[in-house]
């Protein structure tokens, strides 16, 4: 029989994939902690209201939103959360918690210093990183464009990646795919709606944020798994452009960053793309190049619009 923790609820922003919905549902039911409930904002045109019926160790709200908007889910569902809440995780409707995943969490919680505001889970089936040599590289890590730190944001604004790990990592930025905050730290930090026309980045903007007054950790323990929906990928050239934009935008906002650095690193990621495309005849590559060049071109995030959005308003 489940333990339930009734200072803990999740929130699960989804869009039209009842399918992974009704696994990650399922995965949370059968751990051996649960949380005292689960909310779930709906984006989809055909909400999934039907499958957060039934008997569950926890409680299910369902909110329909839209329009859809990651960032714009993620916070509704936050205020959403009934009060006498302690913790907040947040979890995408494609990933399935490990046996235990949640039990570890939050006993690392019961453990944890009051200044560790927020852990992320442990991804058991991260996939490789592309161009590894190049990112390992002693000039990649010296010009501050990528390094070998896991979990770290170097001086261009981009991050490393996380996991698969084999011991708690203390890190500069959790992923919103599977994570757990105090609640106290989502009251003084949430996601931007800058980002809500394409969520992209959103994860790195809030937890970067947060973890300059508080303790960022990843748990080994807590283990899951990504799935990731085989439904159409994002237009390449949207995605192109915001993946300029977004990151532009990230920069702006954080003063140690260098926005010369963060269009070097950029660049050299277009130059990525533009051989994918060239040479290996990615034709969504090519669309994906010319999404970065409209995002170079278009109006950057001046600092007074930063300064407007610090901190999520």
């Amino acid at each position: 029989m489940s333990a339930v923790r009734r200072d803990l609820a999740f929130v699960v922003a989804t869009m039209d994939r009842p399918g992974p919905l009704s696994r990650l549902l399922e995965s949370l039911a059968a751990q051996t902690v649960v949380p005292a409930e689960v909310v779930v904002v709906d984006g989809g045109a055909a909400p999934a209201a039907d499958l957060c019926w039934g008997p569950r160790p926890f409680a299910v709200r369902h909110i329909p939103f839209r329009p859809p908007s990651t960032a714009r889910q993620r916070n509704a569902g936050l205020e959403a959360v009934s009060s006498g809440i302690a913790f907040v995780g947040f979890l995408d409707d494609d990933v399935l918690l490990e046996p235990g995943a949640v039990g570890a969490m939050m006993a690392f919680f019961d453990a944890a210093a009051a200044e560790v505001g927020g852990a992320a889970f442990n991804m058991s089936n991260h996939p490789p990183l592309r161009a590894a040599r190049w990112k390992s590289s002693r000039f990649a890590e010296r010009a501050g464009l990528y390094g070998r730190r896991p979990g770290a944001v170097m001086k261009s604004g981009f991050q490393t990646m996380i996991g698969p790990l084999a011991a708690d990592l203390r890190t500069d930025w959790l992923p919103s795919g599977a994570v757990v905050w105090r609640r106290d730290v989502l009251r003084r930090t949430k996601f931007d709606d800058w980002f809500a026309d394409y969520g992209y980045l959103e994860d790195l903007d809030l937890s970067y944020r947060a973890g300059k007054s508080s303790v960022l950790v990843a748990v080994a323990g807590a283990r899951y798994s990504h799935h990731p929906d085989a439904s159409p990928r994002p237009d390449p050239y949207r995605f192109g452009r915001k993946e300029v934009a977004n990151r532009l935008r990230f920069v702006a906002k954080n003063p140690e960053l260098s926005p010369a650095l963060c269009r070097l690193a950029l660049v050299v990621r277009m130059v990525m793309s533009l051989s994918d495309g060239l040479f290996l005849g990615q034709r969504a590559e090519l669309r994906r190049v010319r999404g970065n060049m409209a995002g170079f071109l278009g109006p950057g995030p001046g600092p007074e619009a930063a300064r407007r959005k610090r901190n999520g308003r």
